[in-house]
């Protein structure tokens, strides 16, 4: 099968064209996941804190001054 010129350059641009939407779609999920992990962090940490005062709900309510 022999492939003309003006064939095997919109073979090549098809191709072209694909790899650039799989690297955007690629980089959308990566920046998915990043926000994701970000966002997972921040729900950890407010955790830990809520239950650090559920065990421990009289800490950090009085503060006790001597001058």
């Amino acid at each position: 099968m022999i492939l003309d010129i003006a064939s095997m350059a919109t073979i090549l641009s098809q191709s072209k064209i694909q790899q650039q939407a799989s690297l955007s779609v690629m980089k959308i999920a990566m920046d998915t996941t990043k926000q994701q992990s970000f966002n997972l962090a921040e729900l950890l940490e407010v955790n830990t804190k809520l239950m650090e005062q559920s065990v421990n709900p009289h800490i950090g309510g009085n503060l006790d001054l001597e001058i």
